[in-house]
C-alpha cells in the first residue's frame, strides 16, 4: 500500500468514526507492594487527592471512549476490594480481577490472557500512574493503531551520563535520543502475544512491555505525554501528584 493510500485510509477511518470501533482492552497492573512508600497500604491504595490511586486510574480508563474493557491484575489479598470499587465508582468496564504474578512481566501476561477475543489492541498500564488523562490514552491509542505499538513517554531534559559499576562516567549520552518510558504501552494483540511467549521461550526478563516488543523485533513509537504522568513510588511523589491535581482543578 502506498503512503498516499495509507494516509487516505487513516483519514477516512477517523472521519467516519470507524477508528473508535476497534476494540481495545486495558490491563491495569495493581499487584505491587509499595515498600518504598513507608506506608501500611500498598501504593495502589494510597490516597491521592482523597481517592485511592488505583481508583483514580480506573476512573480515567472508564471514561475513555478508546477503552472497551478493563482487566485488573491485583494482589491476591486485595482482589475482593474491587467489587465495591466497581459499584461505588461506576467502573462498568471492569471485566475481571485476576491475581498478579511474582513479577511485573508475569502479571501483565496474566491479565493479557483474560482480554476479549474481540480485542485488536491491548493497553498495559501501571495502576500507580494515576495522573494519566483521557488525552494521553487517546494519543497513545492513535499511534498504536497507526504503527502497531506505542509507549507513553517523557523526553529527557537533563544531561544523561552513562557510568560503570564504580559510578565513574563512561560517556555523555545525546539526550535528544533519550526518552523516559511511561505507561500506557499499547500494542496490536497478536504482536504482543508473539512477543510475550518469545520472551518466555528465551528466558528474557523485562521491566516494561515495550522491551518485549523490542526483543521480538516489533516497532514501538514513543508518544510524548509530558512530565505529569508519574508513577507513585515514593512519598515525595505524593507531593507532586497533589500539586498536579490542584493545578488541573484551577485550570
Amino acid at each position: 500500500m502506498s503512503i498516499i493510500s495509507e494516509v487516505g485510509r487513516t483519514v477516512k477511518e477517523f472521519a467516519d468514526g470507524s477508528f473508535l470501533k476497534s476494540f481495545t482492552s486495558a490491563v491495569i497492573l495493581a499487584a505491587g507492594s509499595g515498600t518504598r512508600m513507608n506506608s501500611d497500604k500498598t501504593k495502589q491504595w494510597i490516597q491521592v487527592g482523597g481517592v485511592p490511586a488505583v481508583v483514580r486510574t480506573l476512573a480515567v480508563f472508564q471514561a475513555s471512549k478508546y477503552i472497551n474493557e478493563i482487566i485488573v491484575c491485583a494482589r491476591a489479598d486485595e482482589i475482593g476490594m474491587y467489587a465495591s470499587v466497581k459499584e461505588e465508582y461506576g467502573i462498568s468496564k471492569l471485566k475481571c480481577v485476576v491475581p498478579g504474578g511474582s513479577t511485573r512481566q508475569e502479571s501483565a501476561l496474566a491479565g493479557f490472557k483474560r482480554i476479549s477475543d474481540k480485542a485488536s489492541l491491548v493497553a498495559i498500564h501501571d495502576a500507580a500512574r494515576c495522573l494519566i488523562t483521557a488525552e494521553m490514552i487517546e494519543a497513545t491509542v492513535r499511534v498504536a493503531r497507526r504503527d502497531g505499538g506505542a509507549c507513553a513517554a517523557q523526553r529527557a531534559t537533563d544531561t544523561v551520563k552513562k557510568v560503570d559499576r564504580y559510578m565513574s562516567i563512561i560517556e555523555t549520552v545525546d539526550r535528544e535520543t533519550v526518552w523516559l518510558a511511561q505507561t500506557p504501552q499499547i500494542f496490536e494483540v497478536e504482536q504482543y502475544r508473539a512477543a510475550a511467549y518469545l520472551a518466555i521461550r528465551d528466558g528474557f526478563k523485562v521491566t516494561d512491555d515495550a522491551s518485549l516488543m523490542e526483543h521480538a523485533g516489533f516497532n514501538v513509537t514513543m508518544v510524548d505525554c509530558g512530565k505529569e504522568n508519574i508513577k507513585i513510588t515514593e512519598p515525595v511523589d505524593l507531593l507532586f501528584a497533589e500539586a498536579v491535581i490542584k493545578m488541573r482543578a484551577e485550570r
